[in-house]
């Protein structure tokens, strides 16, 4: 592998295995109405948050960290002024004590948010201004979580960046990113290019995954895969993958490392893996190598398809364990893309309606998939070009279901937030959030 394509896969998984804690979308809102917050100087005595529809999806029912289990976008944006350091990024809000939590549900009550649903272009777009008196502060982040495109003080422009619809300028190259690449890469990668964020991935997700199983979150679906279906390897990867959303999307305060901006795919992605590298007692060595092909698997199929789509992420991260559970398990690069191509055939068709308890049963069954498209492959079986949306090599079924996920499913998005805000019988974005 050339020396720059190299340092650009290394750097890929830099920039994507990144921690966060609380799911990323509300995170977002706290973390852009932290920075405002900072550039007024002052809390504010009014709130305006401009937001795109996949915003409002993805935050609308899932519960805020810290926040005594509120949900909402006004919930994350009050815990971003009130508490949040935007200097943590990600892990904005990590750091709440019990005075600023009573302090959060003072604001809420004291203060206005307006919500408005925008469209200028970016699927994740994020518009925040923060009123006091006479003035105010202005932020805008697009196409992905931490990305400020945008920071006015008083209508005076401290940064501006310009924003293509949902192209992510400041981000490495992810085209150079192929299959066959992805596998050269981690059988030659040096493990201490890696080795620190591999590892943060195992420790963060794994500690979430075990609390998930010791406490009572959301519907529980790690304990009811255990208690129902025994306790065989391919119940157990898909057992610790759902309990760690069990316990993210249903308030619990530990950090995870995420993957294509997401935790749900970041656990997918790392935790069924890290269960089979325990059952087959493979080395430290080879556990990394399985989870750097696992995660720029998933990297690579949602490329195409964008941080946010009707398209559920768990699939492709579900594909991209399933690889990483076929080399664990001896299977050459014929097994991984075989394994990849099935997973996508079985469950492409799961839809994101936003981030929330069921997060952790759709991931059960992406992972369920990704294990079902090895063992198929074992068997000789597989799903051949012009099987439904299927084509011949994997490349091209990713490139399909790149264009299915980004393109074709744009007006299903529309539909299920239309949905979402509806469904307290009002219609009105602001009821509905």
């Amino acid at each position: 592998m050339k020396q720059k394509i190299y340092n650009d896969y290394v750097q890929i998984l830099k920039e994507e295995l990144v921690s966060a804690m609380g799911c990323t979308e509300p995170i977002a809102l706290a973390y852009a109405a932290a920075k405002a917050r900072e550039t007024l100087n002052c809390r504010p005595d009014r709130v305006l948050a401009q937001v795109s529809g996949s915003i409002i999806k993805n935050v609308k029912s899932v519960i805020v960290p810290n926040t005594n289990h509120m949900k909402g976008i006004p919930a994350a944006i009050a815990a971003g002024i009130v508490a949040g350091k935007p200097e943590k990024q990600l892990e904005v809000i990590a750091e709440v004590t019990e005075d600023q939590i009573r302090e959060i549900g003072k604001f809420l009550d004291e203060v206005p948010i307006q919500i408005q649903h925008i469209e200028n272009g970016p699927t994740f777009d994020i518009v925040l201004t923060l009123f006091h008196e006479n003035s105010s502060a202005r932020i805008r982040i697009a196409n992905y979580h931490t990305n400020i495109v945008l920071l006015e003080k008083d209508g005076n422009v401290l940064l501006r960046q310009d924003v293509k619809d949902n192209e992510e300028s400041g981000l490495t190259d992810r085209s150079v990113l192929n299959m066959e690449g992805i596998w050269e890469f981690i059988n030659t990668m040096n493990i201490e290019d890696v080795r620190d964020i591999l590892q943060r991935q195992i420790d963060y997700n794994t500690t979430i995954s075990d609390e998930g199983l010791r406490g009572d979150y959301g519907a529980s679906i790690g304990k009811v895969l255990l208690k129902t279906y025994g306790n065989d390897i391919k119940v157990r990867a898909k057992a610790k993958a759902a309990a760690g959303s069990d316990a993210r999307m249903n308030g619990c305060e530990l950090p995870v490392v995420i993957n294509s901006g997401s935790g749900n795919q970041g656990m997918t992605a790392s935790l069924p893996v890290i269960e089979y590298a325990r059952e087959l007692h493979v080395d430290e060595e080879k556990l990394f190598r399985a989870l750097a092909l696992s995660n720029l698997t998933t990297i690579h199929q949602k490329t195409l398809i964008g941080r946010l789509s009707a398209f559920c992420g768990a699939v492709n991260a579900g594909a991209g364990a399933g690889a990483g559970i076929a080399y664990l398990c001896g299977g050459d690069y014929q097994a991984v893309i075989h394994t990849v191509v099935n997973a996508l055939a079985i469950v492409s068709g799961m839809v994101c309606d936003g981030a929330k308890a069921s997060c952790a049963a759709k991931i059960a069954a992406a992972v369920d998939a990704g294990i079902l498209g090895y063992y198929m492959y074992t068997q000789n079986q597989q799903f051949y070009g012009g099987d439904g949306i299927v084509k011949k090599g994997v490349e091209a079924t990713i490139c399909n279901i790149g264009h299915l996920g980004n393109d074709g499913m744009r007006k299903t998005n529309e539909e299920i937030i239309k949905l979402m805000m509806d469904s307290d019988g009002k219609g009105n974005v602001h009821d509905a959030i």
